[in-house]
């Protein structure tokens, strides 16, 4: 049967229980296992697609079309799987689903309760991941044990830990372990009662995963686990490091994959992380730098953009180069200012995103990166900024804009998806999910992809308005890939730049430590030559 492991966190928030499971994916999957993942969130959004990053961060988006919490970015990152819409459940989605039962009637008049209802539809939301070729589900529960919203998470999970033996079932608890004190005294009491709570709820951790700054004592190893009624060897410590993708090799080094495969009964081979190891010295010692400018809107927030942040220093470990990310404010762009901001940076990426402020600064943007011969990667609304630049600058088309910032613009060169003129419903509702598009040959696009057809996940609203494609190639920009149809305008390039190409997609989802991407491991390469070449 399939094996079900579970992952709560204490004391405190943002410990890492998503980096925690998707190393321990990592470290199942080079045993030989077939692991997937899923997050179970607590809010009452059905997804987060209609969220401000402000406030939860990247939309992650699923090959199926999920909008998703960034956690399954992690997971996809580490264990090289592609997710989709069952691996993310919310709080929302769950009683949707419920209340819709109600309205049809499939409850035969019962009152309808958190027990059993909900309950039972998040058990069920569970063992859907289950399957004669999955061995292991590993499931991150959001959220901190004392939070109101969790509990009827946490009680699904203990009433399943009874519907299914007992060894296919294994609890991870993520806690914290500070210091205090002038003489850095190791505290124990947080993660004490952090499990006296999970405990309280009918749930006994298995292993407890004590993130600290430092290495745990033995005897601060042996109170928890005396306190917390865990195993000496299922207490693991996670210590803080630079490097996330160190952490599966810190977990290993702990015993922690081990451990659970004895009491899963698992039948598992050695762990084979020959290839990890690799990228982790790869990373811990670059030759070189190289600065990449990312001009964002929400740059206080670098969340909202962690997966192209990720996608970066994938390029740079192709090129054994460390990235460093120069955050710009995209409000703070202007024909005047570009020179201060990014006369220093060895290439530039302008992200996606919504809403009209900083729109201007991204134009401006991809302006400057033109003519200065800038290596430059725009991603989603990045295409769509450098199309205004090309229409505005060099196609004759002055106050060119996107329709989606200025409505009475003369020239929408970016405009409403024909599907979308009815769409009333904001979440859920857009281009999302894997979309083909065919390469033009002898492209810089189809040169970094090797490939005349490619796949990639999109999310947006707006697209290349098609009645002025044939002026904006006449000013020089290259449409270099569009969807099967012809219709829609996937890539765009200009010739004779080292590298300034735009694409309606979002590349970095498809991102891994161990296969970067092209497209960003293209604007690496350019950012270092165009380095060499500025030196």
């Amino acid at each position: 049967m399939t094996k079900h492991v579970f992952v709560t966190g204490g004391v405190a928030s943002s410990l890492g229980k998503g980096i925690t499971a998707a190393s321990l994916g990592r470290l199942l999957k080079a045993r030989g296992l077939a692991v997937t993942l899923q997050k179970l969130d607590p809010y009452i959004n059905v997804d987060p697609g209609t969220m401000n990053p402000f406030e939860h961060g990247e939309v992650f988006v699923t090959a199926d079309g999920a909008e998703t919490d960034l956690d399954l970015g992690h997971y996809e990152r580490f264990v090289d799987v592609s997710l989709r819409r069952a691996s993310s459940v919310t709080t929302g989605s769950i009683y949707r689903t419920v209340i819709d039962r109600e309205r049809r009637g499939d409850y035969l008049g019962k009152t309808v309760q958190v027990i059993p209802h909900i309950t039972d539809e998040i058990r069920a939301r569970i063992r859907a991941l289950e399957g004669d070729d999955v061995d292991v589900v590993i499931t991150e529960i959001g959220g901190t044990v004392g939070d109101i919203e969790i509990l009827p998470f946490l009680e699904a999970l203990r009433q399943l830990r009874n519907e299914v033996p007992r060894e296919d079932v294994a609890f991870v608890h993520v806690t914290l372990v500070p210091h205090l004190g002038p003489n850095g005294e190791e505290k124990t009491k947080p993660t004490q009662h952090s499990v006296t709570e999970l405990r309280s709820r009918g749930i006994q951790p298995d292993v407890i995963v004590a993130r600290s700054d430092r290495v745990l004592s033995e005897s601060v190893r042996q109170k928890i686990s005396m306190f917390c009624d865990v195993p000496a060897r299922g207490v693991v410590a996670a210590l803080d490091t630079d490097n996330l993708y160190e952490v599966p090799l810190l977990l290993q080094e702990e015993g922690l994959d081990q451990y659970l495969t004895e009491i899963l009964h698992l039948k598992a081979g050695e762990p084979d992380l020959d290839e990890w190891r690799a990228l982790v010295r790869r990373a811990a010692a670059p030759s070189r730098d190289v600065a990449i400018a990312v001009i964002g809107k929400y740059v206080d927030h670098p969340d909202a953009y962690l997966s192209v942040v990720e996608a970066l220093r994938h390029g740079g470990l192709a090129s054994d180069a460390r990235v460093i990310v120069r955050w710009v404010s995209a409000e703070e762009v202007t024909p005047m200012m570009a020179d201060e901001l990014l006369e220093d940076v060895d290439g530039v990426v302008i992200p996606g995103g919504f809403g009209p402020r900083g729109v201007e600064g991204k134009i401006a943007t991809a302006a400057w990166t033109r003519q200065r011969g800038m290596p430059c990667l725009g991603i989603c609304l990045g295409l769509q900024v450098m199309v205004v630049d090309v229409a505005r600058s060099l196609a004759g088309l002055p106050g060119a804009h996107s329709r989606e910032f200025d409505p009475e613009t003369p020239y929408p060169v970016i405009d409403l998806m024909d599907d979308q003129r009815e769409v009333i419903d904001l979440g859920g509702t857009m281009r999302l999910g894997t979309y083909a598009a065919r390469l033009t040959p002898g492209t810089r696009v189809a040169d970094l992809y090797g490939a005349e057809v490619v796949y990639e996940r999109h999310r947006h609203r707006f697209e290349v308005n098609q009645r002025y494609v044939h002026r904006l190639e006449e000013a020089g920009l290259v449409v270099s890939g569009r969807s099967p149809d012809g219709r829609l305008v996937e890539f765009v390039e200009f010739p004779d730049h080292p590298f300034w190409i735009g694409t309606q997609a979002h590349p970095e989802f498809l991102s891994r430590p161990n296969r970067p991407h092209p497209l960003f491991a293209g604007l690496v390469e350019a950012a270092l030559r165009h380095q060499k070449d500025r030196a």
